[in-house]
């Protein structure tokens, strides 16, 4: 099992979720039911708190992490990811704040205190800037990101569908995955 405590936090994991034997899923974590934590992907919740909604996917070589408290800031900048999120393979999430049904391109970094909301898809090889606030509905590219337009009907649709699509596969991965071979110390 890829959990592993920190200080007397250990994740915390839904039903049905499919976890990477690579993973590594560390301290106050908690993750929703039917998400999947890919291959290599680090989710390092030691000096703050990551959420990872139901239905979500963090995709091989993601790393996840926060910031800790500080007097000048008493919450620091723990990592809230939403549901139906897919995020995308080598993506860095740093102490951000991730809505509902939304997509992280590939290789993407969404830096402390961030605030991506619902609906929003960030291009491969974005950067979100420390402390932006984007906007619902949009695809944001670039580095730094900015918005390039209005998302259609159909791209607010595959964002549902991606996640779907990740649910799927990970029920695949659970559902075929190895019995464990029989006792044979005790005859």
């Amino acid at each position: 099992m890829p959990l592993f405590p920190y200080l007397g936090d250990m994740p915390i994991i839904g039903a049905r979720v499919y976890m990477h034997a690579s993973a590594q899923i560390i301290g106050n974590v908690n993750i929703g039911n039917d998400s999947s934590i890919w291959c290599n992907a680090v989710l390092r919740g030691d000096v703050n708190h990551i959420v990872i909604g139901q239905c979500s996917n963090v995709q091989d070589l993601t790393m996840g992490h926060v910031s800790h408290k500080t007097q000048g800031k008493p919450d620091g900048s723990p990592l809230l990811v939403g549901d139906y999120v897919t995020i995308g393979h080598s993506v860095i999430l740093h102490g951000c704040t991730i809505g509902n049904e939304c997509m992280i391109g590939m290789g993407s970094i969404i830096m402390d205190d961030a605030v991506i909301p619902d609906r929003v898809m960030i291009g491969a090889g974005s950067l979100v800037s420390p402390g932006k606030v984007l906007e619902s509905g949009m695809l944001y590219m670039g580095r730094p990101a900015k918005a390039i337009r209005a998302l259609t009907p159909e791209e607010i649709a595959h964002l549902r569908y991606s996640a779907e699509h990740y649910i799927k596969v990970k029920n695949n991965y659970l559902d075929n995955l190895p019995k464990a071979p029989a006792d044979f110390s005790n005859p």
